[in-house]
């Protein structure tokens, strides 16, 4: 969490230091005014984009009519696009967004002589609502919502016959971001999200049916383009 903080802040840093000089009119030559009270961004309208990250977290299993769980750490790349609405109502902006990651996010262990387990998320997307600061072209926001996403759990015995299972998961998401006009369509994004996809169960032979849960944070960056 601290490591996505501190990532998340150092976007922030990279995307509000134009903004705001834009903003401020530096650079415009004399004739611009030093400081606006009116918002020189509209963040109202439909907008679409793409967006790319990485994810970490955890893959936690246990068998299916109960027992002892296993939680194990979670890693990949997630890569996607995003579309939603806003409506700017003056220094305060509402919105919601939909987004959909094909994600390489997966766990791999030895099982020694049942084989080798693999489980992880196939793709993940969610649906949210956004509320943020306006100031000027640079907006900060929290956002939050449904998660869904496909997991996977296989297991390839020592003669490489492979057993795997897919389910679908539903669970919910939260998260902070930053997002900066570039220029009056183009906007720029740093995102933190929480995911949490909750608990399905697989059917995995020979170890026998296990309930399985995807949690994890992504931190990742985006363009979007305002109509």
């Amino acid at each position: 969490m601290k490591y996505a903080i501190s990532l998340l802040l150092g976007g922030t840093l990279l995307l509000a230091g134009p903004a705001a000089a834009a903003d401020l009119g530096w650079g415009g030559g004399s004739s611009s005014p030093l400081y606006s009270p009116s918002s020189a961004f509209n963040w109202s309208g439909f907008y679409a984009g793409a967006n790319a990250g990485f994810g970490w977290g955890t893959f936690s299993r246990e068998p299916a009519g109960g027992g002892p769980t296993s939680e194990d750490n979670s890693s990949g790349w997630a890569l996607g696009g995003h579309a939603g609405y806003n409506v700017d109502l003056g220094g305060f902006v509402l919105g919601a967004e939909t987004d959909l990651q094909w994600s390489s996010l997966s766990y791999d262990q030895d099982l020694g002589a049942p084989g080798e387990l693999k489980a992880g998320v196939d793709f993940f997307g969610t649906v949210r609502g956004r509320a943020g600061a306006s100031f000027g072209q640079v907006m900060p926001y929290v956002t939050g919502g449904l998660a869904y996403g496909r997991g996977s759990v296989s297991i390839t015995d020592p003669t490489d016959i492979t057993t795997s299972q897919s389910r679908t998961h539903w669970g919910w998401t939260a998260g902070i971001g930053l997002e900066a006009a570039a220029t009056e369509n183009l906007t720029l994004r740093a995102e933190y999200l929480y995911v949490d996809l909750g608990t399905q169960t697989y059917a995995t032979a020979p170890g026998g049916d296990i309930d399985a849960s995807h949690r994890f944070s992504v931190i990742r960056g985006g363009v979007s383009y305002k109509f």
